[in-house]
């Protein structure tokens, strides 16, 4: 199959159709295959951000009935801590394989004996956190590692990433560990295994699929994937001869979209309507890529010191039409929504439709997080504030 090339425009345009129209909690799912999970939770956490950026009237943890009660989707690891597709469970249990070998030195081998009494007590008294277990050895050699020194957590965390026990539910944000048999429909937990090559062909089309166009390139980071690079380049091209695949070159600069992916480039552009971005998002995993696409240079600075920071802790990049026109950092604070800093993006000039959007965007982001009241900052332009506080005073 010949490469497809798309000037910046069109694959703009692409982008925007396949990550911002409109649709339910379960076609994000689909579409997606995974939202990761971060606890941070300065307005709402990264996985509320997503959703509430596709779907209308999302509300902060609406994802819980989804996940705990209906059990649509369950948490599990994929670029990172994440909600994935429950019916997806036999197409991951590669990653349990992988995982279980990380946790072999450390736990499996070491405390194989510890381990029965962890899940009898797990068995006997129901969904548990892991400081509920009465069962709580401590190591010593353990203080100050990621998951701290008790033994009974470090095994629930072994078991968790190796599929023997799964999320439950969450209680003030921490995991309530059950037996996987108890959570997962009994025909996806003993669906026949698919072979090795078909799990990692699913996991790359599901990538694909999850970002629209993915550099083969892409770090590590964005694949998180326990193969070599060498393997996926191998399976991406046995992709692209079954037609799977297509190659894309955006003005110099390589991609891969799936075949079905394309199709997006014939649908007429979506309704003009501003989207404020999780800076986990799909959209901007691949910072390099958003950069050539997007002239936006986007660096999360939630981590770094407060002194070395350019835009802000938990900056959220702000999209319209098809370009990233500005970026902000806010806080909810009980029933206030904080604004701090608000930057339109060099080379942007608001014209009078792109402020009515951001007064929407507004107006629907404050019924998202459920806020009262709207505090904006000293120095913001006349136009600006203004559009921020008409958007506070929609119902």
């Amino acid at each position: 199959m010949p490469t497809v090339k798309l000037s910046k425009q069109d694959a703009r345009r692409l982008m925007a159709n396949h990550h911002f129209r409109l649709r339910s909690l379960s076609e994000v799912f689909e579409d997606l295959g995974s939202v990761q999970y971060d606890p941070l939770n300065p307005v709402g956490r990264n996985h509320d951000l997503v959703l509430q950026a596709r779907v209308p009237d999302y509300k902060v943890d609406d994802w819980q009935t989804f996940a705990y009660t209906e059990r649509q989707v369950y948490d599990f690891w994929d670029k990172q801590a994440s909600l994935v597709r429950t019916e997806d469970w036999p197409k991951r249990r590669i990653y349990h394989d992988w995982h279980r070998k990380a946790w072999e030195a450390k736990v499996f081998k070491p405390y194989v004996e510890h381990i029965p009494l962890v899940l009898a007590e797990l068995k006997e008294r129901g969904p548990l956190t892991s400081t509920q277990f009465d069962y709580q050895p401590h190591i010593a050699d353990w203080e100050g590692s990621w998951y701290g020194p008790k033994l009974t957590k470090n095994i629930l965390r072994a078991l968790w990433h190796s599929g023997e026990v799964v999320t439950h539910s969450r209680k003030s944000g921490h995991h309530v560990y059950d037996l996987a048999e108890n959570v997962i429909p009994p025909h996806l937990l003993r669906a026949e295994a698919l072979s090795h090559k078909e799990q990692l062909e699913f996991l790359i089309k599901l990538r694909h699929k999850a970002m629209g166009l993915l550099r083969p390139n892409a770090s590590q980071e964005v694949w998180s994937f326990y193969i070599s690079a060498q393997e996926r380049r191998q399976l991406m091209q046995e992709l692209v001869a079954k037609g799977e695949l297509t190659e894309v070159s955006v003005e110099g600069l390589k991609f891969h979209a799936l075949t079905n992916t394309l199709r997006l480039l014939d649908h007429k552009e979506l309704e003009p309507r501003m989207v404020f971005v999780a800076p986990l998002d799909q959209f901007i995993w691949d910072r390099k890529a958003i950069n050539h696409l997007f002239d936006f240079d986007y660096l999360w600075e939630v981590y770094k010191p407060e002194k070395d920071r350019q835009w802000g802790y938990y900056v959220l990049p702000v999209f319209y039409k098809d370009a990233l026109v500005a970026r902000f950092d806010s806080r909810l604070k009980d029933d206030t929504w904080e604004l701090y800093n608000w930057f339109w993006e060099a080379g942007v000039t608001p014209d009078a439709a792109m402020l009515e959007a951001l007064s929407q965007a507004v107006a629907g982001f404050m019924r998202y997080l459920g806020a009262k009241k709207l505090k904006l900052p000293k120095g913001l332009d006349r136009a600006t504030r203004s559009s921020w506080q008409t958007g506070a005073k929609h119902d």
